[in-house]
């Protein structure tokens, strides 16, 4: 007998043992009855939890008197350690298990051999399926194969008939129970507290019993194919993989995809009497119970595959393909995925979305920058996060450290709210700061502006009392569309920016696209074999080869600053003439807009951004056509350093208060020197607090930076006195001391201000 024919065997009677109208205990009577018959066993059965006990609801060959007295703990015994690990025992002799305990009530000292397997509902216990025999000898592997098979369909039945509710449901253990810390990557920084939630929603099978076997089939060959075209197409999708990685992650998906074998499992399953649905859980459940035994860490990524192209089918065969975001967000809520795109983040509720945990992600990824945007907290790099959280479950974010907990103690619960609640009063103390002029305590006014580059951001302008936004990141609009943007949407959008800033200051970045943020719908065939993206064909470079797409920019940007003052900016400007070639592209567009008499901008201030350090060495060439510089200090300090910041093992290898970088920044500092160029910084230095003391010494007076940043840093500058800190400064840079970050903080210390 196949394991397919005793599961048909079982669940055909099963079948006919739901649709009866008995009730619960009498259909639970039924099923140890029908289940010993087909395995020949003498003894079967049913455990459910009850008020966190195992309890004995049903039995063939043990005491009847036994029912609903015996219980058992999750964890105790054989049957309470199925249910605690959600695995399957098969023993010829029992009371050989170190977890053996013998209940005197049931009366079965006279049974030797042992086999059970848990009920699943929701991938948690909700009981456990046992069969003894008083011959000692294992269970055949068929025999097992049809009670897991049996146990699947009891989940339903137990469910449709109210065992276990809902809240019942929620408060039972599960296969990783208990607090658990995980070490991701730093992507973007802060706290949040919420509920998990699965971008990709898993699918809750409802039928388990097929009604038509071959309809079943039908329907999984028909899943089988769009799932294997879905695989095909990731090739070309820019969001797929992360670090070169994707060919590799591709190759791997699509050996399981068109697996021979885990087809024929499902199959087989399908043979034994299930759904579609059910037959592709039922192999899945068999890969996680695999999976637990398996100590190889490349094994168990492959196994973490299988088990994301199992979601992945299963949510082609039942339709529900929609993620959270389309079903909305009930609490609070921490977003668990493997890898996210930024239009799909920017489809959460911002109010109630909290954080975000990725199992893959890197610092550069889109959704990163989006997410930064957003003040969202996000963490990446955190290996099997979606194996060992479930719905609900509550979520610790760190972003300050890249650590996730998960199910959190009291005690680390309580500490990490107090901590949070220290964060909130922080940053309402900053908030009053808003009205405040940041000026140092010698007189010296600072520019504290704030980066941008959705529409939304502008509002954080009045929340946070910047200046004017130092840095609007125009490619964000090209990053969460599915087309490139026509001009006409790209005009308006500029438009609505200025409107919004109420008569600040925007410096509009043209577009920082190609390299580490490809378009699917750009693509350069310079760029095909760039080994480094960060350094290769990207932004003004790209630009400039894609003449149409300057030249669409240049006109929106001129005709949605008409009437006003309009500031441009070119990012990675690597030699003077990339920057004249950039400006005559948008003389020419002006030069066509006035001659069609449409209305102009006041004034256009043109500007680069210096982040390619070979443009320092030319600024004396250039500064009489600029208007401003902002200094990109992530791009320039792993063009300075040779260290790649998307590399976990470089991204916090080199420090920015190095006298290096200091160096640097100070001598173009210098270099502006009699000219009337307004010299700023733009990025994550600007940001930080010891950081921003240290550009604050060397004669930096513009500033832009995240606008949760905007508070932190008024604050500092009202502490510092610029005539004091530039000494000091001119001092360490002429002698470094052994550490700057330290005589720094020291310094900082001595004057009572805060640093960190």
């Amino acid at each position: 007998m196949t394991a397919a024919s005793s599961a048909r065997q079982i669940l055909t009677s099963l079948h006919e043992v739901m649709a009866s109208r008995t009730h619960a205990q009498a259909k639970l009577n039924q099923v140890v009855e029908t289940i010993g018959e087909a395995l020949d066993s003498e003894v079967c059965s049913i455990y459910l939890l009850r008020e966190g006990m195992l309890e004995l609801f049903a039995t063939r060959g043990l005491n009847q008197a036994a029912v609903h007295v015996t219980r058992l703990g999750v964890g105790e015994g054989l049957t309470g350690t199925i249910a605690q690990n959600i695995e399957t025992l098969n023993l010829a002799e029992a009371a050989t298990h170190p977890e053996f305990q013998y209940r005197p009530e049931t009366g079965e000292e006279s049974f030797h051999s042992f086999a059970g397997v848990p009920i699943v509902r929701r991938e948690r216990s909700i009981g456990v399926l046992t069969v003894q025999h008083a011959e000692p000898r294992k269970y055949e592997e068929v025999e097992i194969e049809a009670l897991q098979t049996t146990a699947m369909v009891l989940a339903e039945l137990i469910n449709n008939a109210g065992l276990v509710d809902a809240e019942e449901l929620d408060r039972l253990p599960e296969a990783h129970s208990g607090q658990v810390i995980i070490d991701g990557l730093k992507l973007v920084k802060g706290l949040a507290i919420g509920k998990a939630v699965f971008h990709q929603p898993r699918v809750t099978i409802e039928q388990t019993v097929a009604e038509d076997t071959e309809a079943e089939r039908e329907r999984v060959y028909l899943a089988f194919d769009r799932m294997r075209e879905q695989i095909d197409n990731m090739a070309s999708q820019a969001e797929f993989g992360v670090d070169g990685e994707h060919e590799q992650v591709l190759e791997t998906y699509k050996m399981f995809a068109y697996d021979e074998g885990w087809s024929r499992r499902i199959n087989e399953a399908i043979d034994s009497g299930l759904t579609a649905e059910a037959a592709i859980e039922r192999v899945q459940q068999r890969t996680r119970q695999r999976m637990r035994e398996i100590q190889d860490p490349l094994l168990q990524d492959r196994m973490h595959d299988l088990e994301d192209l199992a979601n992945r089918l299963i949510r082609i065969v039942s339709g529900q393909l929609g993620t959270a975001a389309q079903k909305g967000l009930a609490a609070d809520s921490i977003l668990v995925a493997k890898n996210l795109g930024p239009a799909e983040l920017l489809e959460y509720d911002k109010r109630r979305l909290k954080g975000v945990v990725l199992e893959q992600g890197s610092l550069t990824a889109h959704v990163v920058i989006v997410a930064r945007a957003m003040g969202i907290p996000v963490i990446g790099r955190c290996s099997n996060i979606r194996g060992l959280v479930r719905e609900g479950d509550e979520m610790l974010v760190d972003g300050d450290a890249g650590k996730v907990t998960v199910r959190p103690s009291s005690g680390v619960l309580n500490a990490f709210e107090a901590r949070f609640a220290r964060s909130k009063e922080k940053k309402a103390s900053y908030a009053k700061l808003r009205d405040v002029e940041p000026f140092t305590r010698d007189g010296e006014r600072i520019q504290v502006m704030m980066n941008a580059g959705l529409r939304d951001d502008v509002a954080m302008l009045a929340m946070t009392g910047a200046d004017g936004i130092g840095l609007y990141r125009t490619e964000f609009q090209f990053l969460v569309s599915a087309a490139l943007p026509q001009r006409e949407r790209q005009a308006r959008l500029y438009r609505d920016v200025l409107d919004a800033a109420k008569g600040k200051p925007v410096i509009f970045r043209t577009v920082d696209i190609g390299g580490d943020k490809s378009l699917p719908y750009i693509s350069s065939d310079n760029a095909k074999e760039d080994e480094n993206p960060a350094m290769g064909w990207r932004a003004l470079r790209l630009a400039l080869e894609r003449e149409g797409l300057m030249k669409a920019q240049a006109r929106a940007l001129l005709e949605g600053a008409s009437g006003r003052e309009l500031n441009v900016m070119f990012p990675m400007v690597s030699e003077p003439w990339e920057f004249d070639a950039a400006k005559e592209v948008f003389e020419q567009q002006l030069a066509f807009l006035r001659s069609r008499k449409h209305k102009l901008p006041t004034a256009i201030n043109y500007g680069v951004m210096l982040e390619v350090p070979s443009l320092a060495e030319t600024l004396d060439l250039l500064l009489p056509k600029l208007s401003f510089i902002s200094i990109g200090t992530n791009d320039l300090t792993q063009f300075l350093f040779a260290a790649d910041r998307a590399n976990p093992m470089l991204a916090e290898r080199y420090d920015w208060v190095s006298p290096a970088i200091l160096r640097f920044l100070r001598r173009v500092v210098q270099n502006c020197v009699g000219y009337p160029v307004d010299l700023g910084v733009c990025g994550e230095m600007g940001g930080r607090r010891l950081e921003a003391l240290a550009l604050l010494g060397i004669g930096i007076r513009r500033l832009s930076i995240t606008p949760a940043g905007v508070g932190p840093i008024k604050e500092l500058v009202r502490k510092v006195d610029t005539r004091e800190i530039g000494q000091a400064m001119r001092e360490w840079l002429a002698n470094p001391p052994p550490d700057m970050r330290a005589a720094l903080q020291a310094w900082a210390q001595e004057r009572e201000i805060e640093v960190e």
